[in-house]
């Protein structure tokens, strides 16, 4: 059962917007619950204690010592947030990065966390492949796009330089450092996902690293582990990974995945790179990671596009229509 958080501002528009907002949410463990009058929300608190509280600036505080609320946090008018006992978020920005501040104030007791999350496993399709330049990340932020719009899909970027904040034109304050982070700590729930998240062309996704050396400390099967946890939680129907270099030990990672997708390219180096990888497997006995392989031969993209509008051109052009008709193609009987 979902918990209630409660959204307490003398804007009533603002207040409804943003419940509306967070309920969309599926990965958010919350009912969100409007409220502009602070009797219904008193009468409402004793029935049903709240777990966490959004008030605005304007709120008087004496007003809410008959309010029930586990946690509360502050929606600030103004970026230059003064932090005291009670935390705060600037409310006028974008609903995503509010949501995502409030669950990183959001502290949960570890009483109330279940050890396992009743959910079904996602399915976790990973992009991999040892030839350098073959259209890897355009093919998975097309292909998460498309999938997003019928599932619930969750990309991870594992490569050291991604380009993603320009592709996005998103500056992030948060990374799947800081998801690691957590999880090395000990702190990781199913929750702590919204505390990084973004979203583009309605595909979930969590920044990659902010700098390649977290990458280099990282270990495939810690990695495989969180990832795997995510899977079990069954807030996603699919986890989407595009894995970078497996030198670091991602073999776990391929373990984890239902499906392998591998761009290639039709030249001799490229083929000698591909066969090299195949040997690995084969000797170091992992050769059923083989049968999870699907070789794909991307589209050629053509003319340079402009930063700004690459992923929407990947999106409708020669790459959107490949990927539509991959998936076209496993609807059909064809194994994912």
């Amino acid at each position: 059962m979902k918990r209630i958080m409660g959204v307490y501002d003398v804007d009533p528009f603002y207040a409804d917007r943003f419940a509306e907002f967070a309920n969309q949410k599926e990965q958010i463990p919350f009912t969100a619950i409007a409220f502009t009058n602070i009797s219904k929300l008193q009468s409402y608190s004793q029935k049903q204690p709240l777990e966490l509280l959004l008030v605005g600036d304007d709120i008087d505080r004496t007003q809410l010592v008959e309010v029930k609320a586990e946690q509360i946090v502050q929606l600030s008018e103004s970026r230059e947030i003064i932090r005291g006992e009670i935390p705060a978020v600037y409310k006028y920005q974008a609903s995503d990065a509010v949501l995502r501040e409030v669950m990183a104030c959001y502290r949960v007791n570890p009483e109330k966390v279940p050890l396992t999350t009743v959910g079904t496993k996602s399915t976790v399709i990973g992009v991999y492949s040892p030839i350098n330049r073959c259209g890897k990340t355009g093919f998975c932020m097309t292909l998460g796009q498309i999938l997003a719009r019928e599932s619930r899909v969750l990309f991870f970027n594992l490569e050291e330089y991604s380009g993603m904040s320009r592709l996005t034109n998103t500056e992030y304050t948060t990374s799947l450092s800081d998801l690691i982070y957590e999880y090395r700590q000990g702190g990781y729930t199913h929750m702590s996902i919204g505390t990084v998240l973004h979203n583009w062309g309605g595909l979930d996704y969590v920044p990659p690293v902010a700098y390649a050396e977290d990458l280099v400390e990282l270990k495939g099967d810690e990695l495989a582990e969180l990832i795997a946890r995510i899977a079990v939680d069954g807030i996603y129907e699919m986890v989407l990974i595009d894995i970078g270099n497996l030198g670091r030990g991602m073999e776990p990672l391929l373990e984890l995945c239902n499906v392998i997708y591998t761009p290639i390219k039709e030249d001799c180096v490229s083929a000698a790179k591909l066969e090299a990888w195949q040997n690995y497997l084969d000797e170091s006995g992992r050769n059923h990671l083989w049968e999870k392989v699907r070789l794909l031969k991307l589209p050629r993209l053509g003319a340079v596009w402009q930063t700004e509008t690459y992923l929407e051109q990947l999106l409708w052009g020669n790459m959107g229509d490949f990927v539509r008709n991959l998936l076209k193609g496993q609807k059909g009987g064809d194994k994912m």
